[in-house]
């Protein structure tokens, strides 16, 4: 497993909301209270995104655009056009409520006119820190040309949105997982980007061979001797190079990947002890564990399993996660 895609696991489309609307002027779509990481994909027309607090961004067809949340920005057939909330219906509902996808405007055939707007968008469910380290990474917008996805895909996820058919939402599911997957990577190897040290060095021959070993056997008793005899090179070699390249020497990366992996497995696990945690990320005991736990992230073990776990308190007329349509359109909840 590379470090890309290990980072990836916890951002899947399963279970996640999407929508599919035809829309025709004037129109706006206010994401409010966003997810973690939200897709739009426009399949004809386009208009604008409007961040919080930034600029906006014409967007086209066949493009794509990631928004991390949870800040709200809108969609808007011009700048200046106002959503206007309207009460969610009998379909709407939350991913608390086990809601999927809401049934009312899942598509709407809109008026065929020629200036409409086909948009398909997925609110994706990013949990945990393996996936929050992937988040870090990127901007708040980040905006993929046209030809940035691999078409027949995309022409695939606009004939599939047309359509209401047994297991389309699994379906949609994997084609906006792979059109995410492609517009990350498209972001990450642009000539002027700034791609995070871990992706760019996974191309490196001998410090991706590294990052692999470290993420595919994590528990295991690593040195920097047995690392660059894995990958073929001396340990002044490889130590030099990893550090020049991923930004520190490789037990510091690996320690603090497996703190990432326990951090998640202490709230997944939770009738697991420390010390059965401490094991599978590779530590023979549980105090040493504890120690490089709360050295790295400033807290025990215990004390992070009981903080993850305990439900955050809302605050009175905290506004539900949801889209408000204005003109023609419900209220989508994701």
């Amino acid at each position: 497993m590379d470090a890309f895609g290990d980072l990836l696991r916890g951002v899947r489309a399963q279970g996640s909301l999407f929508g599919s609307s035809t829309l025709t002027p004037p129109w706006s779509l206010h994401f409010v209270d966003g997810a973690p990481l939200t897709l739009c994909t426009v399949l004809s027309g386009g208009g604008w995104i409007v961040p919080e607090r930034r600029p906006p961004e014409r967007l086209g067809v066949g493009e794509t655009v990631i928004v991390r949340g949870p800040a709200p920005f809108l969609f808007v057939d011009e700048v200046g056009t106002r959503a206007e909330p309207v009460e969610c219906g009998a379909f709407c509902s939350t991913p608390e409520q086990g809601g999927t996808r809401h049934r009312l405007g899942w598509h709407d055939a809109g008026t065929g006119a020629d200036d409409t707007t086909t948009l398909v968008v997925g609110a994706y469910p990013v949990r945990g820190e393996i996936s929050r380290r992937l988040l870090d990474a990127l901007p708040v917008v980040l905006r993929v040309g046209s030809g940035g996805g691999p078409d027949p895909v995309w022409d695939h996820l606009a004939a599939e949105v047309a359509a209401d058919t047994p297991g389309q939402q699994v379906v949609l599911d994997r084609l906006l997982d792979w059109m995410l997957v492609c517009a990350l990577r498209e972001y990450f190897d642009r000539p002027d980007g700034t791609p995070p040290g871990w992706y760019s060095a996974g191309r490196d021959p001998v410090v991706g061979g590294a990052l692999r070993l470290l993420h595919g056997e994590p528990a295991a008793p690593w040195t920097v001797a047995s690392l660059a005899s894995r990958t073929g090179v001396s340990r002044a070699t490889l130590a030099k190079r990893f550090t020049q390249l991923v930004g520190e020497p490789p037990l510091t990366y690996l320690t603090h990947w497996r703190m990432t992996l326990a951090a998640d497995l202490l709230t997944e696990r939770e009738t697991a002890t420390v010390a059965e945690i401490a094991r599978t990320v590779g530590y023979s005991d549980a105090f040493a564990f504890s120690t490089a736990f709360k050295r790295t992230r400033g807290i025990s073990p215990s004390e992070h399993r009981r903080t993850a776990t305990s439900p955050s308190p809302q605050p009175a007329g905290t506004p539900r996660p949801g889209i408000a349509f204005s003109s023609s359109g419900p209220c989508w909840s994701p």
